[in-house]
């Protein structure tokens, strides 16, 4: 992505993902925004404040869900807006909270500053086949 490359839009696991998200928390659709080089799920006002949402098929990867979230929360935080997270999980009925704190912060940003040098390289890393090829929608970049 920050090479400005897009996935296989046609990858039937990009088609599952958009499924579920346009069928799952219809309520919430009209609150989806675009802010900058983010798209926030689900964005609504509750008692405590300022929720985002971010749908998800599966609890499989939640760590790079909570990161991804995390980011979110992160962009708003350096525009002046304080906000908590939430993945969703609908096909599980799950629903996890996600809190920037200054831990997740940290760990946040030295994830971005290692993304950061990975890109900055002249030529990307040698492929090496792991257990998400099989369902990335990048994966013709790598396999071609």
């Amino acid at each position: 992505m920050i090479h400005q490359i897009n996935p296989d839009e046609d990858d039937p696991n990009m088609d599952l993902g958009r499924f579920i998200h346009e069928m799952s928390y219809v309520r919430d659709k009209s609150k989806e925004i675009s802010l900058g080089n983010i798209r926030l799920d689900i964005v609504r006002q509750d008692k405590e404040g300022l929720v985002i949402g971010e749908v998800k098929k599966s609890s499989k990867y939640a760590k790079s869900a909570r990161m991804q979230l995390a980011f979110y929360l992160l962009e708003l935080k350096e525009r002046g807006i304080e906000a908590k997270g939430e993945l969703l999980f609908p096909k599980e009925k799950k629903k996890e909270e996600v809190v920037l704190t200054e831990k997740v912060e940290w760990e946040l940003r030295e994830a971005m500053e290692a993304i950061r040098k990975l890109a900055e390289e002249s030529r990307p890393p040698q492929a090496r086949k792991i257990g998400l090829c099989r369902k990335c929608a990048y994966k013709e970049f790598c396999w071609a």
